[in-house]
């Protein structure tokens, strides 16, 4: 068993995931999800940009969420699969579009935005007149790619498919969890897990803000340490082998 006592602030069912998998290497952790994904209704506008995906040189899903309710329109939508290039930022995102039968790439050696705009396949994707690329996201997250898109001289749109949503805790909820589980490690894995965790945090943030905080990103890096976060941890993704190899590198807190 390590020192490490980790709050996992997923969604519960990939917090469950996440924790089972630290079980296995020695590592405690608590769950208290700051993200609750709200599907958006299916309207006319998504109906129409799924059935012209072949419009588009590349469509890049950025997480699970947006994978998961991204084939569900498939489904419902297209009578056949688009010839259309898709992509992802993780192994875990590519997992779904590919168990659905889609042509796949995505970074083997990190699961961020800087990672996947160094993919060869995406520059070649977008290396011909007038790119246009669609990004299958949650309302809201990962500007940066699509900056640095528009640099390379791609038109880029978004399909927002969920929404993120704090749940309801108790107003002491989070730092009553830290105190009587003795955690000493926080774990988000997007900009709006930490937004969210910030808000909850309330009044105690000056204390939280002193635990480690491991982030999946720079970007979240940088938000974290606006807000005061004194010790942040960049994981290079919000992978659990990310995690695993930040926790890893960085001194264990003494028990």
């Amino acid at each position: 068993m390590t020192g490490w006592r980790l709050l996992l602030t997923r969604p519960a069912d990939e917090s469950a995931a996440l924790s089972g998998f630290l079980a296995g290497q020695g590592i405690f952790s608590s769950s208290l999800p700051l993200l609750d994904i709200v599907p958006i209704p299916a309207s006319d506008t998504m109906r129409d940009v799924i059935r012209d995906l072949d419009h588009y040189c590349a469509v890049i899903v950025v997480s699970k969420p947006a994978a998961r309710i991204g084939v569900e329109l498939l489904d419902r939508f297209c009578a056949q699969t688009p010839r259309v290039k898709w992509f992802s930022v993780g192994a875990a995102t590519a997992q779904i579009l590919e168990d659905h039968h889609l042509d796949v790439s995505f970074p083997e050696d990190g699961d961020d935005s800087e990672a996947l705009l160094e993919l060869a396949n995406l520059r070649e994707a977008i290396a011909r007149p007038e790119p246009r690329v669609l990004i299958l996201r949650g309302e809201g997250g990962r500007e940066l790619l699509a900056e640095r898109l528009r640099e390379r001289g791609a038109s880029v749109e978004y399909l927002e498919l969920y929404r993120r949503e704090l749940p309801q805790y108790p107003p002491a909820a989070l730092p009553g969890r830290i105190e009587s589980e003795r955690l000493n490690a926080l774990v988000v894995s997007s900009g709006q897990g930490f937004e969210h965790l910030h808000q909850l945090a309330g009044d105690a943030w000056p204390q939280l803000a002193r635990l480690p905080l491991f982030v999946p990103s720079p970007r979240v890096a940088e938000l974290a340490r606006a807000a005061g976060a004194l010790t942040v941890v960049d994981c290079r993704g919000a992978s659990a082998a990310a995690l695993l190899t930040a926790l890893r590198e960085h001194p264990e807190p003494v028990l």
